[in-house]
């Protein structure tokens, strides 16, 4: 069972791309979820795919052959993928949103022609590479170095939770100069660049997630994105693009579980009749389908205002933080409807449940983002 997502004012160029996420998603993605999730693996071929349909280039502008999309149609398409399975979602909302915006932003012609263009074209898969063991929520302590040789720098550390770390071909790179924190563009062949053993997660298990060693990565000089020292501040405004996609992606999660619960509940009886007919039922249902709908009302009223060119920052805190914990809150309620079947790996809730999880985490904890919020309501002045 599908609920569909019926927007009015959509152009028809959106209901397009919107429709082929959701049949791709449908066809493509769904079918092998559970097996990629047993395996903890996704086929590159997939994120290919993506790639060749447009979906790697949706935030990039069309001078540099991206689709050029608005945020809010971006939201939508990246949903469809989210509801059909989190980890082909985050590896394309990374992709899109980080790294993409950086580029975009601050990089040079050059980069831009180098590296934006086969990132939009879906040639090259992108990652991001901020946080470090002892440098999570306080991003802004990270320890990995860029020093200056000549007309190279030499980057040296480790780098923790680097979605997309061991697969992608390209990541941004954060990095500690003598001038302050600078984002550098890394391609993953470069020698030294040692991705670990993907790690054994509860959720998201078919999302590549590694550590990174850094050892003595000798870059040219012009891999360094923008100005020297400015590298926090551009991977701060690529969050604020981020915190929206993991928005959204905690809507998809949500959304199938709602979902499965409202088919479930047809089904199933007890005491001799269905249990959609009891009234316990009927309310846990509601306040379901209430949440999915504010959390996705809540990311597309930020993308708008981020398409008018608003600061979201506080915003899209706002819609990381409701995004997430109704998306925990869905999919509890959806395990508790479905009782013992609801904590078996045979029942698709299991896995939205585990999947869920990581949304309160990643892209910022639910405490930092009240941390922002609250930091917002009081404006320096």
């Amino acid at each position: 069972m599908s609920i569909a997502i019926e927007l009015p004012g959509l152009s028809e160029t959106q209901r397009q791309i919107v429709e082929l996420a959701r049949e791709f998603a449908r066809t493509k993605i769904e079918p092998f979820a559970a097996e990629w999730d047993r395996r903890a693996h996704f086929d590159r071929e997939v994120i290919d795919e993506l790639g060749r349909l447009g979906f790697l280039g949706m935030c990039a502008p069309e001078e540099f052959d991206g689709m050029g999309l608005d945020t809010v149609t971006y939201l939508l398409a990246l949903e469809e993928i989210a509801a059909a399975d989190a980890s082909v979602a985050v590896s394309l909302s990374i992709h899109n949103a980080i790294p993409t915006t950086m580029l975009t932003r601050h990089g040079s012609d050059a980069q831009k022609k180098r590296w934006l263009k086969a990132m939009a074209r879906g040639e090259l898969l992108a990652g991001f590479a901020l946080s470090e063991p002892e440098a999570g929520s306080d991003a802004a302590a990270l320890c990995t170095r860029a020093v200056r040789d000549g007309d190279a720098w030499v980057l040296s550390g480790a780098k923790a939770w680097a979605t997309n770390g061991g697969t992608a071909d390209l990541m941004m790179v954060m990095a500690r100069s003598e001038h302050g924190i600078c984002a550098f563009i890394v391609p993953t062949d470069a020698p030294g660049y040692r991705p670990g053993t993907p790690e054994d997660k509860m959720g998201l298990r078919a999302s590549n997630t590694v550590a990174l060693a850094l050892e003595d990565v000798r870059l040219p000089a012009d891999h360094l994105l923008g100005e020297e020292g400015e590298g926090f501040g551009y991977a701060m405004e690529g969050l604020d693009a981020g915190r929206l996609g993991i928005a959204v992606q905690a809507v998809g999660i949500a959304r199938r579980a709602l979902e499965h619960s409202v088919a479930y509940c047809a089904e199933r009886r007890q005491f001799g009749r269905p249990l959609r007919e009891f009234q316990a039922v009927q309310f846990k249902l509601a306040d379901m389908a209430t949440r999915v709908e504010a959390a996705r009302a809540l990311a597309h009223v930020v993308a708008t205002r981020r398409d008018r060119g608003e600061d979201t920052s506080m915003p899209a805190s706002m819609a990381k933080l409701f995004a997430s914990e109704a998306a925990m809150w869905v999919t509890t309620q959806a395990v508790q409807l479905f009782g013992g079947y609801g904590y078996m790996r045979d029942f698709p809730v299991e896995k939205l449940f585990r999947d869920a999880k990581v949304t309160e985490i990643y892209e910022g904890t639910s405490e930092i983002q009240r941390i922002i919020v609250a930091r917002g309501l009081y404006p320096r002045g």
